[in-house]
């Protein structure tokens, strides 16, 4: 079996940012932006771009308190992709988040 290229091979990931910003702001509601973007490695402006999409979406909310943002994730929204519209996205959540740091169905 030949293995990929190094050019190509070594560039692509399992999961997209867009998942990586929702796992973040699970893990933590009050994290700023620019957090989340170094924690995974992308612009804080991409991560700006994902947010409004995740909001848009119904995956998240956004609430102002006081100068910070917390976000809550609504986990019984379903994944977008056909073939896993059949699983809420908190299923991927659970998956990547110890069970006592999960968020609450619906919060």
């Amino acid at each position: 079996m030949s293995r990929p290229s190094s050019a190509r091979g070594d560039q692509w990931t399992f999961l997209t940012n867009h998942a990586r910003v929702l796992i973040a702001l699970a893990q933590d509601p009050d994290a700023r932006l620019r957090d989340v973007a170094e924690r995974i490695g992308i612009t804080e402006r991409a991560v700006q771009l994902i947010v409004a999409d995740l909001e848009t979406a119904g995956y998240l909310t956004r609430t102002r308190v006081g100068r910070r943002n917390r976000y809550t994730i609504d986990s019984t929204v379903a994944l977008r992709h056909p073939s896993e519209a059949d699983h809420p996205v908190g299923d991927l959540l659970t998956t990547f988040i110890h069970r006592e740091d999960t968020p609450a169905a619906g919060s």
